[in-house]
């Protein structure tokens, strides 16, 4: 079975650049897209052998999420239920036979940190989410969570260390995260790996460098580990500041 996420950054504008093409080629059995920046009725866009489950936020022009499944869930929910998270558009839960799919945008710090407090609080609940998915069946969760969890996983991390995605505060979310009981998948079978990252700035010829970060994820419910079989960053994909990741099990 084969997982895809990717931050598309528009999926109007990607798919003016080759995404149907990406997305054939990709040959996944899920799909799951971030940022799709989207309304109900904007693009008309299908893949013969897939259905669709999308979460756009109240806000035009602004986040969203979007899963692409040729696999039929038993059920499909939105959101986690707590309404002051719920308006972006940031979460879709596919429940399969035997395991939970979730589809995620993390919410960013923004400049300044402003948004710190609130990333803080969505942290703690968003964990609470999925480990009682996870007392249920085994989780698979993926998407931009906006974190470069190890120095390791960013190209600059002396002078980032106070910006948005590699504070103390969020590396140490994350870190609670994995020890709920969950897996990085990437780490996991490549755990010295570095120069490997999912985001570039659009500045200062940062992808043409290399001066990324990593903070594209698959995280795996600790039962499955020995299930994955591959797990892989698509570098070599472009059309949003983000290039895909995915995950073989």
């Amino acid at each position: 079975m084969k997982y895809v996420s990717w931050n598309v950054n528009g999926l109007r504008a990607v798919v003016g650049k080759n995404f149907c093409e990406t997305f054939n080629a990709l040959d996944a059995d899920f799909v799951c897209l971030q940022e799709t920046k989207m309304q109900a009725g904007q693009l008309d866009l299908s893949f013969p052998g897939y259905q669709a489950y999308w979460n756009y936020a109240e806000k035009k022009g602004y986040s969203g999420t979007a899963v692409f499944t040729r696999q039929t869930p038993v059920a499909v929910t939105y959101g986690m239920g707590i309404a002051e998270h719920d308006t972006e558009g940031r979460i879709i839960t596919l429940e399969m036979a035997d395991h939970y799919l979730v589809c995620v945008y993390t919410p960013n710090s923004q400049d300044g940190l402003r948004r710190l407090d609130y990333r803080m609080q969505w942290e703690d609940d968003f964990r609470k989410y999925l480990t009682g998915l996870d007392r249920q069946k085994p989780v698979i969760v993926c998407g931009d969570m906006n974190v470069a969890h190890q120095e390791i996983d960013l190209k600059n991390p002396a002078t980032n260390r106070r910006n948005a995605g590699f504070t103390d505060e969020e590396r140490e979310k994350m870190t609670v995260l994995l020890g709920s009981g969950f897996v990085d998948s990437f780490r996991h079978l490549h755990p010295d790996a570095r120069d490997r990252y999912s985001w570039w700035s659009y500045r200062f010829h940062a992808r043409e460098k290399n001066v990324g970060w990593r903070i594209d994820y698959f995280l795996v419910s600790e039962r499955l580990a020995p299930s994955i079989v591959a797990a892989d960053i698509h570098d070599d994909i472009m059309g949003s500041d983000h290039c895909p990741v995915s995950l073989t099990m």
